[in-house]
C-alpha cells in the first residue's frame, strides 16, 4: 500500500446484520493521519455511541501518534432502545467483526494493523471479537465489562490492558476476577481517584495516554 501522506476524515457506512437477518448500514467516522502506523477500532458502552465525547478525547491523542480511528455506531436507534441488545455481547462482537472486515477490505486500510479500544460492555464485545478474529493485535478496556466475555476471556492472544478507576469498586472487582482467565499478555491499571466514566480532573487524559503507549508498543513495529 501506498503510505498516505494527507490526513483522511470521511463518513463511512458499516454493513452487517440485524438479529433476524436483515441488511443494516451502521454510521461511522474513519481518520487517518498522514502516513498512519496503525488503526484503532473503538467500542462504545451501553447508552452512547460514535459520538462518545470521552471516545473523541482518546482518539485525539491518538492521532497524534499517528494512528487512525474508525468509531461508528454498534447499534441502530431502535436496536439500542432495547436493553437486551446493549447487553448481548455476541451481537456486539459480530457489529465488531463487520467492522474489522470493512477495514480489510478497504484499499486505505487493508494493510494496518488493527488494535481495539472497549468501554463498558463494548470491552467484552472487543475481547470476543479479538478471540475470534486474528487481524487484531492489541485490546484496551476503558472502565470494561471483560467478564462478560466469558469463555472467550481464554481464547483472548493478543495484549489486552485494562484501565479502572480506584472508585469504580464493583467493576474493579470484576476486572480482577477477569484477569484469572486471560491467557494472552495482560496488565491492569487502577487510576487513583477515577470513577467510572473518568470525570474527574486529569483521569481521562491518563486513560489516553496509557491507550497510546499500549497500541504503540504493540501496533507500530519500530518507535515514532
Amino acid at each position: 500500500m501506498v503510505p498516505i501522506q494527507q490526513t483522511l476524515t470521511e463518513d463511512v457506512a458499516i454493513r452487517c446484520r440485524s438479529r433476524r437477518g436483515e441488511s443494516l448500514e451502521l454510521p461511522g467516522r474513519l481518520f487517518l493521519p498522514g502516513d498512519p502506523r496503525g488503526i484503532v477500532l473503538f467500542a462504545h458502552g451501553s447508552g452512547s455511541s460514535r459520538a462518545s465525547p470521552r471516545n473523541l478525547a482518546v482518539a485525539g491523542v491518538l492521532h497524534e501518534e499517528s494512528l487512525g480511528t474508525l468509531l461508528f455506531d454498534l447499534l441502530t436507534p431502535s436496536e439500542a432502545d432495547d436493553r437486551g441488545n446493549v447487553f448481548d455481547i455476541d451481537l456486539l462482537a459480530e457489529r465488531l467483526l463487520a467492522a474489522i472486515g470493512y477495514l480489510t477490505g478497504s484499499e486505505a486500510t487493508a494493510a494496518l494493523p488493527i488494535g481495539v479500544f472497549g468501554a463498558s460492555t463494548g470491552a467484552a464485545a472487543a475481547l470476543v471479537a479479538a478471540s475470534r478474529e486474528p487481524r487484531v493485535r492489541a485490546v484496551v478496556s476503558r472502565g470494561g465489562r471483560p467478564d462478560l466475555a466469558g469463555p472467550a476471556l481464554g481464547e483472548v492472544h493478543v495484549p489486552t490492558l485494562l484501565i479502572v478507576g480506584s472508585r469504580d469498586e464493583d467493576v474493579l472487582e470484576l476486572n480482577r476476577r477477569a484477569l484469572s482467565h486471560l491467557q494472552c499478555e495482560h496488565q491492569i491499571v487502577v487510576l487513583r481517584g477515577a470513577s467510572h466514566l473518568f470525570e474527574e480532573a486529569g483521569t481521562l487524559d491518563e486513560v489516553a495516554k496509557l491507550a497510546a503507549e499500549w497500541f504503540r508498543r504493540y501496533l507500530v513495529p519500530h518507535p515514532i
